[in-house]
């Protein structure tokens, strides 16, 4: 994780947030963002390598990918967070991190994109952020053993606004996953349903409010954004301990839920 920057956060209008954050309370959030992670029984590295000017560095789940090997380096879409990788590669080495790749240009992947659905089968989006070659370079450094199946993500609002894969589904358990139907691809629907993963619907009205980006702490173990309260009512009638945080500040002013502010780097 990276705490917030109040001169970083300064540049929130060129990254594109939605309105100014207040420095003193993105930092109150995030410090009860982290203990709430780690009442869960969590570690938590800290990330202290600068990105001068990036208020979109605290969203430390885009700019790398966790492989059994190691980190593999994206490279991504939104050019203003194209230092992030080199940063936390610094903070990935002094943790004993190892370093098992990078993404080249011109490809583009980020880590919103991306996520495993067992151990050998990785799901990826193609859409503004991550595009072909960022597909095809990380087919080639994980090796034929791992299934990479790609999805074409839906324009939405256009290039200038972030929609990951994950910005509609976020994996809760191995055979449990919440998500917003309208936005997934019919072939991810059909994979998950082959794969036994049953998918907990985000209503309409909860979805533009980050209702479907979900972090699992552990198996059916979830910590959501405060506010969408049919969905996390869903998650819990599908037998989910849901914990929620306030995230005012860091989540709904820059589009980054609890997903978005985290990289897990080793489960138990």
């Amino acid at each position: 994780m990276r705490s917030p920057v109040g001169a970083d956060l300064g540049e929130w209008k060129a990254f594109g947030w939605r309105s100014e954050p207040d420095p003193a309370r993105a930092a109150d959030e995030h410090a009860a963002f982290r203990a709430e992670i780690e009442r869960a029984g969590v570690e938590v590295v800290s990330g202290s390598s600068p990105v001068a000017g990036d208020p979109d560095a605290i969203y430390t789940y885009d700019p790398i990918f966790m492989t059994d090997a190691g980190a593999i380096l994206l490279r991504p879409g939104k050019e203003g967070r194209r230092l992030e990788p080199d940063a936390m590669a610094h903070d990935l080495a002094a943790a004993g991190v190892r370093i098992a790749g990078q993404i080249e240009a011109p490809a583009t992947a980020e880590g919103g994109d991306l996520f495993w659905l067992d151990r050998s089968t990785l799901l990826a989006g193609r859409g503004y952020r991550t595009n072909d070659g960022g597909v095809e370079q990380l087919r080639a450094l994980l090796g034929p053993e791992v299934d990479v199946i790609v999805f074409d993500l839906p324009h939405f609002h256009g290039a200038d606004e972030c929609l990951h894969l994950m910005s509609f589904v976020s994996p809760l358990d191995a055979d449990l996953a919440v998500g917003y139907l309208p936005m997934m691809p019919v072939r991810l629907l059909e994979v998950l349903h082959d794969r036994g993963v049953h998918v907990v619907e985000v209503p309409d009205a909860e979805f533009g409010s980050m209702g479907s980006n979900v972090l699992a702490l552990a198996p059916r173990m979830a910590l959501a954004l405060e506010g969408n309260p049919e969905t996390r009512r869903r998650m819990a009638a599908a037998g989910v301990d849901v914990r929620t945080y306030a995230g005012a500040e860091i989540s709904r002013k820059g589009d980054g839920g609890p997903t978005c502010l985290t990289r897990p780097l080793e489960r138990a």
